[in-house]
C-alpha cells in the first residue's frame, strides 16, 4: 500500500505541475516580465518581406486578406497567392505587387505550397510571412513586425485573435485562443522564452525559414499526407534545437477565421490532438536540450509545448483526484485544489487579455464545446481518412472588422 501511495503522489505531482504551470508563468510574466528589445541593436532598416497566403480548394475567401495586406502602412512587401486546387475562374483581381498561382498538378499540403512560392519569389527578401487564406492583417501589421525586425530578431510571431464570434462555438473557440496567446506566447516571452507559434501570422528570417522547410521532418512529411506533424510545430522545433528566440509581438494583429459548427470543432480538434501527440518526443527533447544546455529558452518552451491540451489536463485530473480519496485522501484533495487553481487562471488571463463581453458570455455553454474536443479523440485513428480541410464561409473584409472593434 506505502507503494502504491508514492506511485499515486509522483502522479499527481506530475499533474499539479502542469496545472499550476500556467499560473506562475503568467503571475512571473506579470511581476517581472519585460519586452526583449536591445536598443543597441536598433537599426532604421525597413526590411523587404515575401509574404505568402496558401488558399485550398476556396481563392475567393483570400481576397480581403490581399486587400488588408495591400493596405499595409508599409511598403517594402510582396505577396504570393498560392491557391491550390482552386479554379482560376474564381480569381479576378490583379495588382503589382501581387503574383497568383495555379499550381497543376496539385499541391495538396501546407508545405508544398509555401516551397512553390519562395521557390518562384520575384527578389530576394529579407523575410518570409505565412497567412492562411481565411487571415486578415491590420493595417499596422508589417510596421510593428519591422519594428520588432530592426531589434535584431528573426522569427517574429505576430498575435491572432477573432475576425468572426457569430455562434457559440466561434465564441468559445475564441476564448481558447486568448488564453493561449497568453500563456503559450506572451508570458514565456516577456520572461525570457519563446512564443509558441500560431500556424499564421508569423515572420521569419528568409534564409532560416528555407532551411526548415530543406529540413528532414518537412522533406519526410512530403510523403505522409495528413499524418504529417504540423508545420508550425516542425517550424518552432527547429528553432528551438537551435535555441533561436520566438518573439511574440503583441499589437501586429491578424484576424483568424473561427470555427462556427461542432462538426468544425471535432475535425480541427482531432487534428491537433493527434499533432500534440505526435510531437511530444520533440517537446522531450527540446526540454532535454534545455536542461543539458542550462538554457531557459528551451526549458520553458519544452515544457509548455509538452503540456497536456486543457480539457484532457482537466479532467484528467479531477478524476485522477477522485481516485486518490481512496488511496491517500490529502493528495487527491490537493490535486482538486490545483484544479480550482488552473481554472481561477483562466479567468485572470481572460480579464489580463482584455477579452471582449462576447467571449466572457460563453463560458457557461464550454461544456458543448469540450464535449466536441473529447469526441474528437476518436478519429485520431484514421487521419487520411478522417481530417478534413476546414471550410471557410466568414468572407469580411478588414474594414468591417476594425469597424465592429471600434
Amino acid at each position: 500500500m506505502t507503494i502504491l501511495v508514492w506511485i499515486y503522489s509522483i502522479m499527481a505531482g506530475i499533474l499539479s505541475f502542469f496545472l499550476l504551470l500556467p499560473f506562475w508563468t503568467t503571475i512571473f510574466a506579470a511581476i517581472f516580465g519585460s519586452e526583449k528589445l536591445n536598443p543597441k541593436k536598433k537599426n532604421d532598416e525597413s526590411y523587404d518581406y515575401g509574404v505568402i497566403i496558401t488558399a485550398y480548394k476556396n481563392v475567393k475567401i483570400a481576397k480581403g486578406l490581399v486587400k488588408s495586406l495591400l493596405e499595409q502602412k508599409y511598403d517594402r512587401l510582396h505577396i504570393y497567392l498560392v491557391a491550390d486546387e482552386c479554379d482560376p475562374s474564381d480569381w479576378n483581381f490583379e495588382h503589382e505587387k501581387l503574383t497568383v498561382f495555379f499550381p497543376d498538378p496539385p499541391l495538396r499540403l501546407k508545405a508544398k505550397s509555401i516551397i512553390y512560392a519562395m521557390e518562384r519569389f520575384v527578389r530576394a527578401h529579407d523575410y518570409t510571412a505565412v497567412f492562411d487564406a481565411d487571415n486578415l492583417a491590420h493595417p499596422d501589421f508589417f510596421k510593428i513586425i519591422n519594428f520588432y525586425a530592426q531589434h535584431g530578431h528573426r522569427s517574429i510571431q505576430g498575435q491572432r485573435t477573432a475576425k468572426n464570434l457569430n455562434t457559440k462555438f466561434a465564441k468559445a473557440d475564441a476564448l481558447g485562443e486568448f488564453y493561449k496567446n497568453h500563456i503559450d506566447r506572451y508570458a514565456p516571452y516577456l520572461i525570457g522564452s519563446s512564443s509558441v507559434i500560431s500556424g499564421s501570422g508569423m515572420a521569419v528570417k528568409t534564409d532560416l525559414y528555407w532551411a526548415y522547410l530543406q529540413g528532414k521532418d518537412i522533406q519526410a512529411g512530403k510523403e505522409q499526407w495528413k499524418k504529417m506533424l504540423q508545420e508550425d510545430k516542425i517550424l518552432q522545433n527547429f528553432l528551438l534545437r537551435r535555441n533561436e528566440k520566438i518573439v511574440y509581438a503583441l499589437d501586429a494583429i491578424v484576424y483568424d477565421e473561427k470555427v462556427t459548427t461542432g462538426e468544425q470543432v471535432e475535425t480541427q480538434r482531432s487534428r491537433w490532438l493527434f499533432s500534440y501527440f505526435q510531437n511530444v518526443p520533440n517537446s522531450l527533447g527540446i526540454l532535454r536540450r534545455g536542461l543539458l544546455g542550462f538554457s531557459w529558452n528551451q526549458i520553458l518552451f519544452g515544457l509548455i509545448t509538452i503540456s497536456p491540451p486543457m480539457f484532457i489536463l482537466m479532467f484528467g485530473s479531477l478524476a485522477f483526484g477522485a481516485l486518490g480519496l481512496l488511496i491517500a485522501p490529502a493528495v487527491g484533495l490537493a490535486l482538486w485544489g490545483s484544479v480550482l487553481v488552473f481554472v481561477l487562471n483562466i479567468f485572470l488571463v481572460l480579464k489580463l487579455a482584455k477579452a471582449p463581453k462576447e467571449v466572457w458570455e460563453v463560458v457557461w455553454s464550454l461544456p458543448s464545446f469540450v464535449w466536441k474536443q473529447l469526441t474528437g479523440l476518436f478519429k485520431m485513428k484514421d487521419p487520411n481518412k478522417n481530417f478534413k480541410h476546414t471550410e471557410h464561409t466568414v468572407d469580411v473584409d478588414i474594414d468591417e472588422v476594425l469597424k465592429k472593434e471600434k
